[in-house]
């Protein structure tokens, strides 16, 4: 079930460009009216269809997720591999910014990035990957810590190869199944945090759609309409609860549960 759901999320990001939708198309008579065969899930406050701009806050949704992790994994990698690696004063400057990035928390960091920033799809995403590099960093950087002294590591070594490419063809590839489960769960931490923001105003702008400014806009609605805020929460509630079940499934399968902990 749970890899239906993100099937179909992610190919609703891919085709929703090619559909053909109107999710900016005010129509005045059809303010609030619920789900029917006219509207499958009812119109908003503007009289846009829902599901038009559910669909499209779909691929607001997977693409600000894939561009962040994406983004925070290659740092994340980047950084805390290679200053394990090289030990000394990069590891102790790599711990001491770690130990920075996590005296606040996360979605307070990534909010106040957000502002200084400003709004936009753009702006959003790196404010989220300056927050999420941190746990791939840590993660990278334990992991490297227990392999680095492996003997075969310390053969490249005497074999004088260069320290970029053990870091990239003899760690990397040790320390990728548990980085690949971290980012698993750092998906459904990105669309929480995409849609937390954009509900505060400082992520999607209108009148682009997301899911976290379509409950924003159907709060006020909730007692009279609240299919305004039922359709992009239920939307959100699934697809987080898929990929966290597929971010469990993958952890017991490449029994990654003692790296992670």
């Amino acid at each position: 079930m749970a890899g239906l759901v993100l099937a179909g999320w992610a190919l609703v990001a891919l085709v929703a460009p090619w559909l053909p939708l109107h999710p900016d198309h005010i129509a005045l008579p059809h303010i609030l009216d619920t789900p029917g065969s006219a509207s499958w899930l009812g119109n908003d406050d503007l009289g846009r269809p829902v599901l038009d701009r559910l669909l499209l806050g779909a691929r607001t949704s997977f693409w600000v997720a894939g561009g962040v992790v994406s983004l925070s994994l290659l740092i994340g990698t980047l950084l805390g591999s290679t200053a394990a690696y090289l030990g000394g004063g990069w590891d102790r400057l790599l711990v001491m910014l770690l130990d920075i990035f996590m005296a606040f928390p996360g979605i307070l960091l990534a909010i106040a990035l957000a502002g200084l920033l400003g709004p936009g799809i753009g702006n959003l995403v790196i404010a989220l990957s300056l927050v999420g590099w941190v746990g791939f960093a840590r993660l990278a950087r334990a992991q490297v810590l227990s392999l680095k002294q492996r003997e075969h590591i310390q053969a490249a070594q005497a074999l004088g190869s260069r320290t970029t490419d053990i870091v990239r063809r003899h760690l990397v590839p040790l320390i990728a199944a548990p980085l690949l489960v971290e980012a698993t769960f750092a998906v459904a931490a990105v669309v929480i945090a995409e849609s937390g923001l954009s509900f505060l105003g400082l992520g999607v702008q209108p009148p682009e759609a997301s899911w976290g400014s379509m409950i924003r806009d159907g709060v006020r609605y909730l007692l009279v309409a609240p299919h305004l805020v039922l359709a992009p929460g239920l939307s959100l509630f699934l697809v987080v609860l898929s990929v966290n079940l597929l971010g469990d499934r993958w952890r017991d399968k490449l029994d990654v549960k003692g790296e992670m902990t």
